[in-house]
């Protein structure tokens, strides 16, 4: 089912703001204690590694995104973002495929 921004879980409403606005324990917040984020084909396992992948990832690079659409199932919410910045390539659309457990982020997976 096709969802808009207005409709899209409180959780993930508040990491993709937190993370455009580069508030890295603001977005942190949002996942369980033994979530997994997967992004660039690299696993973070718990709120450490977590942490400290945002960290990272707030600073890396400087870049604009823009909420293109998302889809949800039974068990994932996907949120298209097309990204433009200083990062190798310039633009990219990438998906973040949420799986909630208990109101928090259990799982992200984020690819093209």
């Amino acid at each position: 089912m096709t969802t808009e921004w207005h409709a899209l879980p409180d959780t993930i409403k508040t990491f993709m703001t937190a993370l455009d606005a580069r508030e890295d324990d603001r977005a942190s917040a949002t996942f369980a204690a033994d979530a997994v984020v997967t992004d660039d084909g690299r696993d973070y396992r718990g709120r450490d590694e977590i942490e400290a992948w945002l960290a990272d990832s707030v600073s890396e690079y400087t870049y604009t995104s823009e909420f293109t659409g998302a889809t949800t199932t039974a068990e994932i919410v996907d949120v298209g973002q097309h990204l433009h910045g200083d990062f190798p390539g310039g633009v990219v659309d990438l998906h973040y495929r949420f799986t909630l457990r208990d109101a928090l982020i259990s799982r992200l997976v984020i690819e093209p």
